[in-house]
């Protein structure tokens, strides 16, 4: 509709926080008119401010250009109405809030704006005149944020009175750098605050995941950011992550083994490793491989930061209960749920449920050794199902598959025990690569033990050992490390520049040396 000037506009408190007023006035469209604002809306953004929610602060700085604006007389403003009760803030969600500022509209017979469907509905039903601010999809410029990104930085921390930081390099390979001399200031980091909420607002590819006292969660894009501040914080904190590598499953050790394994039939897996290594990259690749594959996938997440194709369904806690979530996907059954990340009790539960309902997991847990994964389950589901759930633990480390463990379940006497009348069900983690137990876990009177295997001595290895850093050195220059990791087979850990040498073109090296020392070998950059 066309706005005459002096027409009255009674705007919403969604309008006024997602900045649509102002930006309409800037483009000539409500310039002139008579802005009537609800003392209710006021109220509403002063209860989210004092609660520490971004959006609050953003619905501030929203009535402050206001202000100016109507000082260079762009438009006339008035703040009018009623103030809530106490009573009326409590009962915000239910629409209290949203009468009183209906009813300033039909006291000054105004055109009511809003950009919240039902709120326009309702208004019309009550016969108001209302305009509704469709969402937009706008050209964006470049956040200031951003400028604190190179190609090879993963993640940026900015804080007030301290050097802004960034993580760069490649994965594995990360440092912490100072990026400028000139500490960040409060005002500077409210200003950026208040610009990525009104990013994640506007953009479709934006939404704030969470928004707490004292601290908010946005997602834009391929960017989460988190954003804290007192009393949460000891002062206002800004962290923002983002990927930087761009791989498939084919770039990872033992892709082939465990595509064959994803196919085959649903699968129980937990993708472990230590914070920033690189487990929700991986767990994304998974979940692409598998949608290519023909298989239908969802992912569990809060936040909802895995990169993934459009057509896998990223799904958050339901009235932030994954429980709630999980109930709805067993209706939808999809064949494969990547769940990121495991960290409660709860969640371990409701992985446990949906792998048992006969649905393929992969769950993401932070960990600093593979057996650590499967003793985080120890407690929270029955020992004896654990092998029905978890069938495979995935160890990430530098953005690299360093481990594969399969999980078994036998009955026989544990190792180190001799009597027979000890026999007893025991689960064996077994080295996917070399075929060998490397723990037992098992119930000894009311404990749950979890035992490590020892290996015996094997001399014969130690001799392969040094035979092939013989054969390897004639074409090495640098530092060789052999491991065995079976009678057969050996991996070699090279320095970047002789990996060539060693392998030679077409891998005829490599070819010869395995033909002379009779043993498969595996040549691996070192870390």
């Amino acid at each position: 509709m066309t706005i005459m000037i002096g027409m009255k506009l009674v705007p919403d408190t969604s309008v006024i926080i997602d900045g649509r007023i102002t930006a309409k006035i800037e483009s000539g469209e409500f310039e002139g008119a008579k802005i009537l604002i609800p003392e209710a809306v006021v109220t509403e953004l002063e209860a989210q401010a004092n609660q520490g929610r971004e959006v609050g602060f953003s619905g501030l700085e929203e009535l402050k250009k206001l202000n100016e604006m109507a000082k260079e007389g762009r438009v006339t403003l008035e703040y009018t109405g009623e103030s809530p009760t106490l009573e009326q803030i409590k009962l915000a969600s239910r629409g209290a809030i949203d009468a009183m500022i209906r009813a300033v509209a039909v006291q000054h017979k105004a055109v009511f704006i809003t950009s919240d469907i039902v709120q326009s509905e309702v208004a019309r039903a009550k016969g108001l005149e209302v305009v509704y601010l469709y969402p937009e999809r706008e050209k964006f410029a470049p956040l200031s944020i951003q400028s604190f990104f190179t190609d090879d930085t993963m993640f940026v921390l900015l804080k007030d009175k301290v050097l802004p930081m960034a993580k760069r390099g490649t994965v594995g390979k990360m440092r912490l750098v100072k990026i400028r001399d000139q500490p960040c200031s409060e005002k500077e980091l409210r200003d950026i605050s208040h610009e990525i909420i009104e990013r994640a607002k506007r953009d479709p590819e934006g939404f704030i995941e969470f928004d707490k006292k004292g601290a908010t969660i946005v997602q834009l894009g391929s960017m989460r950011i988190a954003i804290a501040r007192p009393p949460f914080s000891d002062g206002i904190e800004i962290t923002a992550v983002r990927p930087i590598a761009n791989v498939t499953l084919d770039d990872y050790r033992f892709c082939d083994e465990l595509k064959a394994r994803l196919v085959e039939k649903q699968r129980g897996i937990i993708v472990a490793g230590p914070p920033g290594a690189g487990k929700s990259t991986f767990a994304a690749c998974v979940a692409e491989f598998l949608q290519k594959s023909g298989y239908v996938v969802k992912t569990m997440e809060s936040p909802r930061d895995l990169q993934v194709p459009d057509e896998i369904t990223q799904y958050a806690p339901l009235e932030h209960n994954m429980a709630a979530t999980a109930d709805i996907l067993l209706l939808v059954r999809p064949d494969y749920t990547i769940y990121d990340e495991l960290r409660k009790t709860s969640d371990f539960r409701v992985f446990a449920d949906m792998r048992l309902a006969g649905v393929g997991m992969v769950g993401v847990v932070h960990s600093t050794r593979a057996i650590d994964a499967l003793q985080r389950l120890i407690g929270r589901v029955e020992l004896g199902v654990i092998p029905q759930i978890v069938d495979t633990v995935v160890f990430i480390d530098m953005g690299q598959i360093t481990k594969v463990y399969d999980v078994l379940f036998t009955v026989k006497v544990p190792h180190g025990m001799i009597e027979e009348g000890l026999s007893r069900p025991v689960i064996d983690v077994v080295n996917f690569e070399s075929g060998r137990t490397e723990y037992e876990i098992y119930s000894y009177g009311d404990q749950v033990v979890v035992m490590p295997v020892e290996t015996p001595s094997r001399p014969a290895w130690s001799l392969a050992e040094k035979e092939i850093h013989k054969v390897i050195g004639k074409y090495a220059r640098g530092r060789i490390d052999v491991v065995m990791i079976s009678d057969g087979k050996a991996i070699v850990y090279l320095d970047k520049r002789d990996i060539p040498r060693v392998l030679g073109k077409g891998g005829k090296t490599i070819d010869r040396i395995e033909s002379v020392l009779g043993i498969s070998i595996d040549v691996c950059e070192k870390g």
